[in-house]
């Protein structure tokens, strides 16, 4: 494996195991020369999203980068205020507007939100017919929201992007999104930087001679997990790249498994207010 390894989606598309999350990244200058950066240490898929308010940024770093699009693969979210068929059609011109762009490669649901997201659903299907997008998908969404979503979709989602590391594991809904032939991606997948003060990770570092931040973006990828860390440092965006020369044994993957405690630093689906 390397920096340009792959997955396969349910629908034959490929997409990076691993990739640039903007997620806070200011826009203009800041989220600009991240992904320059990220592009010119041979990343190729960026993830943003309509309500972290740097798509523009997002565009333009990827105009002037040396990178031709058709070699990037770019991910944008509808918002939840924008849920709805009608919306959501307006809410993804706007984005494809704001990036400079005449498709995405993928195009999620940001929050589950019942009964809109089956419209906004919808949407998403017709724009992925026309080829407007060349894969779509859902974000936050748990084992129940996609027992009652999954019968509603004509197109089974690509990807689920979910919060997704060491205190949060989720294995019942890795295993269920396996079952259905959905890809999971790890959003806060570094806890916010909190990873580095794990004794384990600390331990599982020095074994390998890595950082706990590369120790647990490698225990994604060989968990089937693609991840998208955030960083507007060129040197951590370098050095999360740096994790396709070495391999977690599978009694170490088990340890990291086993800090699990079912514990959230973003939000819960479930009791969201926006």
């Amino acid at each position: 494996m390397n920096i340009t390894s792959k997955t396969t989606l349910n629908n034959g598309l490929t997409m990076p195991w691993l990739g640039l999350g903007v997620f806070q990244s200011e826009d203009g200058s800041e989220v600009i020369n991240a992904i320059k950066v990220a592009l010119n240490n041979g990343y190729r898929s960026i993830d943003t999203a309509a309500i972290y308010r740097n798509e523009k940024g997002v565009g333009t770093a990827i105009k002037e980068s040396n990178v031709a699009r058709e070699d990037i693969f770019l991910t944008s979210k509808v918002w939840n205020s924008e849920q709805g068929y009608d919306t959501t059609m307006a809410a993804f011109e706007e984005s494809l507007e704001k990036l400079q762009t005449n498709y995405l490669d993928l195009y999620l649901i940001h929050w589950p939100k019942g009964e809109k997201s089956i419209d906004t659903w919808k949407a998403l299907e017709e724009l992925y017919n026309k080829g407007k997008i060349k894969a779509i998908g859902i974000s936050n969404f748990l084992v129940h929201h996609l027992d009652d979503f999954l019968p509603h979709c004509k197109v089974i989602p690509a990807v689920n992007q979910v919060e997704f590391h060491p205190e949060l594991v989720q294995p019942e809904l890795l295993t269920y999104c396996k079952s259905k032939g959905i890809q999971l991606e790890a959003w806060s997948p570094i806890m916010k930087g909190k990873v580095n003060s794990v004794p384990l990770l600390q331990d599982l570092a020095a074994k390998y001679g890595k950082t706990p931040v590369q120790i647990v973006l490698r225990w994604d990828i060989q968990k089937g997990v693609v991840t998208i860390p955030k960083s507007v440092t060129d040197e951590r965006i370098i050095a999360n790249a740096n994790i396709f020369d070495f391999e977690l044994t599978p009694e170490d993957i088990l340890k990291i498994d086993s800090l699990d405690k079912n514990k959230r630093i973003g939000p819960h689906p479930d009791t969201i207010s926006f």
